[in-house]
């Protein structure tokens, strides 16, 4: 049975947000954040992921060296911070630099395809 075009387009915007999750992560952890703080900013910001996602990355990352992490007790439940590593801010510039080029790239494409539909009706 082939997939309806809803199917079709939520698979490709949940492939969109897999190759941008790391960014969008790196980005909120210039500032130490623990799990469910993250997650909040993420979502204030439109970027909702689940904790079945957010916590093996953060894990992820850690390993690859890429963040820093520790245990602080505070008000409540001791928590685990995490902040980019030296390691992870270089990285982190370095995506940066290559989302934006991309999306001007994307950015252009899209808008010269508008055009040229645009320019084929008139």
């Amino acid at each position: 049975m082939a997939d309806t075009p809803d199917d079709v387009s939520a698979k490709l915007e949940q492939e969109l947000r897999r190759g941008i999750i790391v960014l969008a992560t790196l980005s909120q952890l210039r500032q130490p954040q623990y799990g469910y703080s993250l997650r909040q900013a993420l979502a204030a910001r439109g970027m909702s992921i689940e904790e079945g996602t957010l916590y093996p990355l953060l894990r992820r990352l850690e390993s690859q060296g890429l963040l820093a992490s520790e245990w602080r007790i505070e008000d409540g439940p001791p928590r685990r911070y995490y902040t980019l590593s030296p390691h992870g801010e270089t990285l982190f510039a370095s995506l940066t630099q290559s989302w934006r080029g991309l999306v001007g790239i994307v950015d252009g494409l899209i808008d010269d395809e508008h055009s040229n539909r645009k320019r084929a009706v008139t």
